[in-house]
């Protein structure tokens, strides 16, 4: 199984819906799955005031490349912000947040996974 194909549509006509987890205010609009492999192509909202370290540090087993689209994000174990116009490429296994978004933060995600008789997909 993969993504499915998708010509172009209007993104705000999917929902937004609540993520997985422990933090309200952090929502995703899921534009393409894979449900069997678990990855994704999303925008993930942080509401103004968004704090996920009830969610902890994450790890994930998949490729995730971020955009932020606007606003900004603290990284928690950091100590550093980054604001629209950021970029992160995170292979698997490699550590992020908890995250803090003082005045609310949008970004565009890519999640997808690389091995054997696999290719890459976006």
């Amino acid at each position: 199984m993969s993504k499915p194909e998708h010509e172009f549509f209007p993104a705000a006509t999917v929902e937004f819906t609540r993520c997985a987890g422990d933090v309200p205010q952090l929502t995703e609009r899921i534009l393409a799955a894979d449900a069997a492999d678990g990855v994704a192509t999303r925008i993930l909202r942080f509401e103004p005031g968004t704090d996920t370290t009830p969610n902890g540090v994450q790890v994930h087993d998949f490729w995730e490349e971020v955009y932020i689209v606007e606003g900004s994000l603290t990284d928690l174990r950091l100590n550093q912000t980054f604001v629209a116009g950021s970029y992160a490429c995170r292979p698997p296994g490699m550590p992020h947040g908890p995250w803090r978004s003082d005045d609310g933060c949008l970004t565009f995600e890519v999640r997808y996974r690389t091995g054997p008789g696999r290719t890459r997909t976006a």
